[in-house]
């Protein structure tokens, strides 16, 4: 039996991805979904190096985000970053 070890990074990125294309099929009207709170997601009202909210899929301008709860900084970050194209 082969063994295949996956490193966090990759993890993270994929389950990412997955939770984009889930809450994606869902985010339609008259299907209920419930944000994170920012606790959950590890929000932070600041930048993670380059990362930050303003260039994540996720954010919703002006202060807003499609998975975490309550106003969101442009300049903040959370676990949920995902870079936009061609950001």
């Amino acid at each position: 039996m082969t063994k295949h070890r996956v490193s966090r990074r990759a993890l993270l990125g994929h389950a990412s991805i997955g939770l984009s294309i889930v809450v994606a099929g869902v985010d339609r009207p008259g299907l209920a979904f419930q944000k994170l709170s920012q606790a959950d997601a590890r929000y932070q009202g600041t930048a993670k190096g380059s990362q930050h909210c303003v260039s994540c899929l996720h954010f919703q301008p002006p202060q807003s985000c499609r998975f975490v709860q309550g106003e969101i900084s442009p300049d903040g970050w959370c676990q949920l970053f995902t870079r936009k194209a061609g950001a």
